[in-house]
């Protein structure tokens, strides 16, 4: 029995954990320094406050916030690249800075820097490499990745000719060169055209059906919409909503869609009690109101001489869900 519940708890146990964690940055005010003010030229910043989350295997989990909200600090101390000033990271359940932790972990950071005067084929073989991975097999995953992120046709071709878009799928190839377990993305979406964030969204897919658990932090919240199952937002440092996707979508203000036949400025006109953005659609208009308004709406709208012509529930989008909790600015 003992050995029933050790199993199980190790299925459960989060592959990335993440607790209080904090980082505080010391920023050099120029202008003190140049007025010889020696006394006040350091300024703390907090760029991580409290962060708390748990990265459960095989799922696909969202970072997303506004720039400067601290997702890639976080993410740069969960991958040992910088100290937490305070708080704990466990890998696999090991510390960060454990060899045993890192070599299950793929890693593309936000701006991938690689050697210019070296080629996509010398890259990778050096990663394989790092992993310790044997020349014949190295050989063949490399043919497989070059071919598989598009880049096979500039195998010899030096990276100080690759556009960002290209030098990105370059990086999403040496991230997964070691056939990770756990593979952190920081904008892996970032600088690439409509096909190419297609194929690497494919390739997203692909890794989490062979049971690869997937962190990465995005601007582009239609991909995180599509593709994760939990979704964490950080703003100012800590995280201000956390939970699986679709709960969050479905637990806001209840709505309802409306489409109305009406003559627009006579719809307008009934309408005006209510604080709506109305999208004409040629002779018909589309609005969402609140559902505890809706018989009023409907009223309104008969009385105006239209019809309804179509309502149903509204779900928020992913985007309205970020406004809400960021507070619809920059942080």
């Amino acid at each position: 029995m003992e050995t029933n519940e050790t199993s199980s708890n190790e299925e459960i146990r989060p592959v990335l954990r993440v607790d209080s964690l904090k980082k505080t940055f010391s920023i050099v005010e120029l202008e003190r320094l140049l007025s010889f003010q020696p006394n006040q030229v350091f300024r703390s910043v907090e760029a991580v406050r409290n962060i708390n989350l748990s990265v459960l295997p095989g799922e696909v989990f969202g970072f997303l916030g506004p720039n400067g909200a601290g997702k890639t600090t976080t993410i740069k101390m969960c991958m040992d690249l910088i100290e937490p000033t305070e708080g704990h990271i466990q890998l696999f359940g090991h510390d960060p800075r454990q060899r045993l932790a890192k070599e299950k972990v793929g890693y593309l950071p936000e701006h991938p820097y690689f050697y210019d005067y070296l080629k996509p084929q010398e890259i990778l073989d050096y990663f394989g490499r790092v992993f310790g991975i044997g020349r014949k097999e190295r050989k063949k995953k490399i043919n497989e990745l070059l071919d598989r992120v598009g880049l096979d046709h500039a195998r010899n071709r030096p990276l100080r000719k690759f556009s960002k878009g290209m030098l990105q799928r370059l990086g999403i190839a040496q991230a997964i060169i070691n056939e990770p377990k756990l593979l952190v993305l920081d904008e892996p979406l970032s600088g690439l055209d409509p096909m190419g964030r297609k194929e690497i969204r494919d390739i997203i897919i692909e890794q989490r059906a062979k049971g690869t658990t997937i962190f990465f932090s995005s601007h582009i919240l239609s991909d995180i919409e599509h593709l994760c199952d939990r979704v964490a937002i950080v703003n100012h440092g800590e995280i201000v909503r956390e939970g699986v996707l679709d709960t969050l979508l479905s637990s806001g203000q209840r709505q309802s869609e409306l489409v109305v036949r009406c003559e627009p400025s006579a719809l307008e006109k009934a309408l005006q009690f209510l604080q709506i953005n109305l999208v004409h659609l040629g002779s018909a208009s589309r609005f969402v109101v609140d559902s505890e308004k809706v018989t009023s709406v409907i009223e309104a709208v008969h009385k105006a001489g239209g019809m309804i012509e179509s309502l149903q529930p509204h779900r928020d989008s992913l985007e309205d869900l970020f406004v809400r909790a960021t507070g619809g600015s920059e942080a």
